[in-house]
């Protein structure tokens, strides 16, 4: 921490002071601003203009509606059951999300916006995750906000936009907390702008809200111990607010849950692009299967693990799919899969969202570019992609004579699903495991208080969104970013109205 001794200036100052810039930092903003009008508000976001939002801007829009508190509470305690969350704060989040879609709605009016039941990219109007722990009595429906992609965050970029004395400030990462070292309160930010340190003093509190650590190598390593792991949101995300709430003297929570409450993903990754490219999961055709690094397959390709988060149950536990555990992976297909399915979603993907990244509707851009490769037998495939021809000739064979057969006794295909690997040329794409997002950060209560390490909360420091997340184990669509408005709501609403701190 800085300590208010080593503050000689403010350099800036705001009754509140906002870390990050995604769904939960302009709740907190939104619910500030509606509760004191006069009070002045500087959101703080590390990355440009051109690329704020956070994950919220990637996400899948989804949002969680609920109208049963004891069944969606029921359903969250049955999910969490390897690392249970508090019973006070589990009773109050079910309230308050099944007291949210009025809030959502008003939020849409104010932008402009429609607000509609349904993903906007499925056609399921409730995507149920887990039923067999409750998913169909907690779950009312799922809705979003156009357009698809970023509607959500959209919606909120512009409710914010609308307040004029919420100011905003781009490129203008935290990097430490000013404290009382005694006592712990909070008294501002030492913030980078132009590559100079500036202090900003916040009257009333600081927010954190500065997403999670799936950026960062090293946390994934230490954390979840993943050899490679290439996030799907921004590049901003590289745990920055974990580290800071660490030094300020947070309790740290659900830093290693059971699984990766997101999934983890196959994806791709190509040098110049900063996160990594989502596999499509809508394929309209099926001849195609997944390797990895023993040249064999590891799953089944083609099951609907999106409506699992990419999790699947082994020996009675709900686990992550193996993508970040078998090696080097490759995606083998043929011309009817090539010619008929785009290999990428545009919807949950940074590179599509942010960076307008046009991937070619029959991927013969991202065959010329060497992304893919192309040969005329798998044997030749194999040689091309650094594989053993002839394990990989083995695989392929077994998984067609499958198709030829109709039962895939190695994985368990769906029968649909079979369609061999006989339609020249072949080819591969290197799958990498892929980070939907880490919910770690400061242990938190359903005011959003951060917490320090004897239970109590630290004077003037709040904490929303992905940072610190509630989520300890498994997750259902939609909760991550009504959690995040529900979180920011709170902090915002509590820090405002504290009186000045008498610094």
């Amino acid at each position: 921490m800085a300590s208010l001794g080593s503050v000689t200036r403010w350099d800036d100052e705001a009754d509140i002071v906002i870390a990050g810039y995604g769904i939960a930092g302009a709740a907190a903003a939104i619910e500030a601003h509606d509760a004191d009008p006069h009070a002045d508000i500087l959101v703080l976001e590390k990355m440009p203009e051109h690329l704020q939002g956070g994950n919220s801007r990637a996400a899948g829009q989804s949002l969680l509606i609920s109208k049963n508190v004891e069944a969606l509470k029921n359903y969250q305690r049955r999910m969490s059951e390897s690392n249970p969350i508090p019973e006070d704060m589990l009773s109050a989040w079910a309230e308050r999300m099944c007291a949210l879609e009025p809030y959502i709605q008003e939020r849409a009016r104010d932008a402009g916006a429609q607000y509609i039941h349904g993903a906007g990219w499925s056609d399921r109007a409730a995507i149920l995750e887990f039923p067999e722990l409750g998913a169909t009595e907690a779950v009312a429906h799922t809705a979003t906000i156009l357009p698809i992609p970023s509607g959500v965050w959209l919606t909120f970029k512009a409710c914010v936009e609308k307040r004029a004395r919420i100011r905003r400030a781009f490129e203008s990462p935290i990097v430490d907390l000013v404290q009382d070292p005694d006592t712990l309160e909070v008294f501002g930010v030492i913030a980078v702008r132009g590559g100079k340190r500036v202090a900003i003093r916040a009257r009333r509190a600081v927010i954190m809200a500065t997403g999670g650590y799936e950026n960062s190598l090293e946390m994934q390593r230490d954390y979840y111990g993943f050899a490679s792991a290439h996030p799907f949101g921004t590049p901003g995300n590289t745990g920055d607010g974990v580290k800071i709430l660490q030094k300020a003297g947070a309790d740290l929570w659900h830093m290693r849950n059971q699984g990766q409450s997101g999934g983890v993903w196959p994806g791709f990754s190509y040098p110049g692009h900063p996160t990594a490219f989502m596999r499509q999961f809508f394929f309209q055709s099926f001849s195609w299967i997944d390797i990895g690094g023993t040249g064999e397959r590891f799953c089944d390709e083609t099951g609907e693990w999106q409506l699992t988060h990419y999790k699947q149950k082994v020996h009675g536990e709900w686990v992550d799919l193996p993508h970040q555990r078998v090696g080097r992976m490759h995606m083998l297909f043929d011309e009817n899969t090539r010619l008929h399915n785009k290999l990428i979603t545009n919807v949950m993907t940074w590179n599509a969202v942010a960076h307008n990244y046009e991937w070619s509707d029959d991927n013969s851009a991202e065959i010329d570019k060497g992304w893919i490769v192309k040969a005329d037998s798998i044997g030749e495939l194999a040689k091309a992609i650094g594989r053993d021809p002839a394990v990989v000739e083995a695989t392929v064979r077994r998984y067609n004579d499958a198709c030829a057969k109709g039962k895939d006794d190695e994985f368990g295909r769906r029968p649909v699903t079979l369609q061999p690997l006989a339609a020249p040329p072949y080819y591969a794409i290197e799958v990498v495991p892929a980070i939907v997002c880490t919910s770690g950060g400061g242990r938190r209560n359903i005011e959003s208080e951060v917490l320090d390490q004897a239970g109590k909360a630290i004077p003037r420091l709040y904490e929303a969104g992905e940072l610190g997340s509630m989520f300890s184990n498994l997750y259902q669509n939609g909760s991550y970013l009504t959690e995040a408005m529900i979180s920011g709501r709170a902090a915002g609403g509590n820090a405002v109205r504290l009186a000045p701190s008498s610094i």
